[in-house]
């Protein structure tokens, strides 16, 4: 079983994205490793990363992908830098099931 780009916390599930901003497409890539061994799921957005437009652009993706409410995904760290890490609100174990289910099914690799 590869790492997971994510964990439940109390408040929900606590996810780790590297966004690729300016890209041809927008979509949901891989789950790929970092030097140190950290999980990141990766991602790409058409916009750019002004005044919040790609980050804007990755929640409105994630939340149509999973289907989840936009308001419930918020960047809580790396909001002007590529490493993101994200809080979905909710039920941390259902979103890790649902999010486990959607990745065998979707991401490459």
């Amino acid at each position: 079983m590869t790492a997971l780009p994510f964990q439940p916390v109390a408040e929900g599930l606590r996810l780790r994205v590297r966004l690729t901003p300016n890209a041809s497409r927008d979509g949901i890539g891989s789950v790929a490793m970092d030097a140190e061994d950290v999980a990141w799921l990766t991602a790409t957005v058409t916009f750019a990363p002004e005044n919040g437009r790609a980050n804007k652009a990755l929640i409105k993706m994630l939340a149509k992908s999973w289907k989840l409410p936009k308001s419930s995904i918020d960047v809580r760290s790396g909001t002007t830098q590529r490493r993101k890490t994200l809080l979905i609100a909710g039920d941390g174990a259902a979103l890790a099931a649902q999010l486990e289910d959607w990745l065998a099914q979707h991401a490459p690799g």
